[in-house]
């Protein structure tokens, strides 16, 4: 009777690892500070530092909700914005609250209720940070590019990850 030679097996193509996917490092990084305890506006600024170096974003902010304004929290490139605070019934970040969905907008130019916090941004993607043990919104993280069609599912799922951790240090 032959012998029967074992079948041969295909390797799998190899897996994106935390070591090699920086968004997924990132999150990881993220998640690490905030079971540390991590909160206020220190650990808020180190997490928008950590988003734009890892996604090479020219300008990232996070707003919280503070009374009835948008108060910005934290913001990369020792860029300040044009609006630190305003009403949360206007912009972007108004439409993502109230939708509690993320707003992606390719081209600022075409968006009627766009409140520019840099006159050169040309598209810009905004997250809500939603409370999960409360169900509120807390703020927004809100992204801003030079670029037209700067944003894409990638950046969305990476940031709405984001936002899912960060409530936590916006408390």
């Amino acid at each position: 009777m032959p012998i029967k030679e074992p079948p041969v097996r295909k390797r799998a193509a190899p897996r994106k690892t935390a070591r090699r996917d920086p968004k997924c490092r990132a999150l990881q990084e993220i998640g690490a500070l905030i079971v540390a305890g991590g909160r206020g506006p220190e650990v808020v600024e180190e997490i928008a530092e950590l988003v734009q170096r890892t996604c090479k974003y020219r300008w990232v902010g996070v707003y919280k909700i503070s009374r009835h304004d948008f108060v910005i929290e934290a913001a990369t490139n020792k860029m300040r914005p044009a609006c630190p605070r305003f009403p949360i019934t206007q912009g972007l970040s108004a439409k993502a609250m109230e939708s509690r969905r993320t707003v992606m907008v390719p081209d600022v130019k075409k968006e009627p209720c766009f409140l520019p916090n840099f006159w050169s941004t040309k598209s810009e993607i905004v997250v809500p940070i939603i409370d999960d043990e409360h169900d509120r919104v807390l703020g927004v993280i809100n992204v801003e590019s030079a670029k037209r069609n700067a944003f894409d599912k990638t950046d969305r799922d990476f940031l709405e990850g984001v936002a899912r951790l960060t409530w936590r240090a916006l408390r």
